[in-house]
């Protein structure tokens, strides 16, 4: 079976270890510091030296992850602890002074760029400036210590990378959260359409059922010729009311593969979903066309409200049906957890469960869990080729 996907979700195992990467990639230029007092003569300036890098290191790790972590909730940067992360970084960076004399400087590169990510733009200017400045300053009032020209240029280009950086995370996130208030939006048009359409139904015989129930009762020891009448007409109306009800489920319930496969198609596009899904599928027998109907409603329903996925892939086959996204995947019992019953708790009609129900009418099996590849979330429906 191929599942083409383009990119992984920005949700994946992967794509946080990538994270870890993009920071640590860039303690490689602490070299110059590490080489400096790895060479130190004397033993003390030697320990002072390294151990201030290999924690600088360390913290600017955890200071890069725990903000990015925030920034990908949607949660605001406590600036008193941004402040405080910055102050400690630039505090070891000083610390180390007698282990990497003036190859210290290489960590300003590093607290400007930190600033730049967790502060506020007038805090990180701030910052950023001092930091550019110091390496000329330094040179001249420290007797050996050098101007620095590359430090300078290093610090104010990693100050606009990390400004890039941020600004780019800070428009994902806003797409993201945008992407899942339109399908959450689309799920409550859709449940907004159907009180509408049970209102529109009920409304009016419920409240003649109300009023000439009420006349009954006011006339059955007046009148009991007449209450008896007034009854039978409530429960006429009552027996109308509920054909109604039963012609409009009816009508919710006769769905089309090729029908389920539009809607999907226009659910996915509306949620900022990529969508592949087949043009033409393979003409099935009716209750197998069915089957494969309700699976991609509640498949398509649930990538677009619970998997944060970037990607849906529909397959259609003379035996199966199979619904896979590049989101969450499963997180719990039941292989379920990622995606969430459509609706209910499995009420016959609604969710997982009740496709479970109609797929074992068919003797057919439901299967949820991952792709193949591990990751993501598959919903396969399969029915032997032999029956209906």
């Amino acid at each position: 079976m191929d599942l083409p996907f383009d990119r992984p979700s920005p949700v994946t195992r992967r794509w946080r270890v990538t994270g870890w990467l993009l920071a640590g990639v860039w303690l490689f230029f602490l070299n110059i510091p590490l080489f400096t007092a790895v060479h130190q003569t004397q033993p003390w300036r030697q320990a002072v030296g390294v151990a201030t890098l290999v924690v600088f290191g360390v913290l600017y790790l955890l200071i890069f992850q725990w903000a990015r972590g925030l920034r990908q909730t949607h949660r605001p940067i406590p600036v008193g602890r941004a402040r405080a992360s910055v102050g400690l970084l630039l505090g070891l960076g000083l610390a180390g002074i007698p282990g990497t004399e003036g190859d210290w400087l290489t960590t300003l590169v590093f607290v400007a760029a930190a600033a730049v990510f967790l502060l506020p733009p007038v805090d990180a200017l701030v910052v950023v400036v001092l930091a550019a400045s110091t390496p000329p300053v330094t040179a001249a009032l420290v007797p050996g210590w050098e101007a620095e020209s590359t430090v300078v240029f290093a610090v104010l280009l990693a100050s606009f990378a990390m400004f890039g950086v941020s600004r780019l995370a800070q428009r994902n996130g806003e797409l993201r959260a945008a992407q899942a208030e339109i399908g959450r939006l689309a799920v409550a048009e859709e449940r907004a359409r159907t009180a509408r359409d049970l209102h529109d139904i009920l409304g009016h015989s419920l409240t003649v059922v109300a009023v000439k129930a009420e006349l009954a009762g006011r006339l059955l020891a007046l009148d009991p010729a007449r209450a008896a009448a007034e009854i039978a007409d409530v429960e006429r109306l009552a027996r109308e009311a509920l054909a109604d009800v039963r012609r409009t489920v009816g009508a919710y319930r006769e769905i089309s593969l090729r029908g389920e496969l539009a809607g999907a198609r226009s659910a996915l596009a509306a949620a900022g979903i990529v969508g592949d899904l087949p043009d033409d599928p393979p003409a099935l027998p009716a209750a197998r066309e069915e089957l494969f109907g309700w699976a991609v409603r509640e498949g398509a329903t649930n990538v677009v409200r619970h998997s944060g996925a970037r990607r849906c892939v529909i397959r259609v086959h003379p035996d199966r049906v199979e619904i896979a996204d590049d989101g969450r995947g499963p997180a719990g019992s039941d292989g379920a957890t990622g995606w969430e019953l459509a609706d209910g708790d499995g009420a016959d009609g609604h969710g997982l469960l009740g496709l479970r129900e109609r797929t074992r009418r068919l003797d057919g099996t439901v299967t949820v869990g991952r792709r193949p590849d591990g990751t993501g979330f598959l919903l396969r429906v399969t029915v032997p080729v032999g029956q209906r």
